[in-house]
């Protein structure tokens, strides 16, 4: 069935709203957010916490907008995505065009006027990661495309920590990392489940080139590497016990969950551990702010 086919109706607000994915977009940005204030002691200045994570937003809306456009012929085919706007021909492609396009620039713009240039550069390399690299090629070319498109996806705690301190830092890298990290067994859990649908759309997913059960094994690998790239930010001393103890409480919480894939005994286990995983990372990312604020930790060179 293609776009043509579909009856088309007028666009609406919501359907350019829902262009930007923001459920997507608002997990990001409270990783952005919490980004920003680990990156200091005290509070964020209040322009750059505002004006800061705005051009996040915009941007990322505008990579997701992007998405639509590109992807609008095969999500007509797939379950999840058939009513999405673009597909269904409520919003034309061009006009979804110049929308990511607005949004962008305006992203763009905000964060060079207002909060620092590698915030917007990096931004903007984000941005063209997801929308152009990850979803123009990697998507369709290689089974591995969450994997190496998870980069773009794991910027924004690092996008925040640079618009603070407006220079890169171990630890805020070490933050994309466990995002990079959590994107496999986050996405792939959903492409288990909706294997089907990739299937119909031909997109090269794990489960459609190397099966379910080789995909619910690496489900459980890349678990095992998340569980151990959490604990870093303790061994590093960025964060201390409180955190160390909601890593791994949640992070055995998402062991056990890939292991009920793997075990084949519940038919929602996929569904179930896709759900897990975004409750895991909202909550991991929240015991770091708690951390952050409620132990004191010594700073580097200084001795009580």
């Amino acid at each position: 069935m293609s776009t043509q086919a579909v009856s088309v109706q007028r666009a609406s607000w919501r359907d350019y709203y829902e262009l930007t994915k923001p459920r997507v977009v608002m997990l990001m940005i409270l990783t952005s957010v919490i980004g920003m204030l680990l990156a200091v002691p005290g509070m964020v200045p209040l322009d750059i916490l505002l004006l800061g994570n705005l051009g996040i937003a915009l941007c990322a809306g505008a990579a997701a907008a992007v998405n639509h456009l590109v992807d609008r012929h095969i999500d007509i085919k797939m379950a999840r995505t058939t009513n999405r706007p673009v597909a269904r021909g409520r919003v034309e492609p061009q006009k979804a065009l110049v929308f990511a396009l607005v949004l962008g620039c305006a992203g763009m713009a905000i964060l060079l006027a207002f909060v620092n240039a590698l915030t917007a550069w990096l931004t903007l390399f984000s941005l063209l990661g997801y929308a152009v690299v990850y979803t123009m090629f990697l998507k369709r070319a290689t089974p591995q495309n969450i994997v190496i498109g998870g980069l773009a996806g794991a910027a924004p705690p690092l996008l925040g920590w640079v618009a603070v301190t407006g220079d890169l830092h171990g630890h805020g890298l070490l933050l994309a990392l466990i995002i990079f990290a959590w994107t496999p067994p986050h996405f792939w859990a959903l492409a288990v489940h909706r294997r089907d649908d990739y299937a119909k759309a031909e997109i090269p997913m794990l489960p459609i080139t190397h099966g379910v059960q080789y995909t619910k094994l690496h489900i459980l690998l890349y678990t095992f590497i998340l569980f151990a790239v959490s604990l870093l930010p303790f061994a590093t001393a960025m964060l201390g016990w409180l955190y160390l103890l909601g890593a791994v409480v949640l992070g055995l919480g998402f062991v056990y969950w890939a292991i009920e894939m793997l075990r084949n005994k519940n038919p929602n286990a996929g569904m179930e551990t896709f759900k897990y995983s975004i409750v895991y990372l909202m909550a991991l990312f929240c015991i770091m702010l708690l951390d952050h604020y409620l132990v004191a930790l010594p700073q580097p060179g200084v001795f009580p």
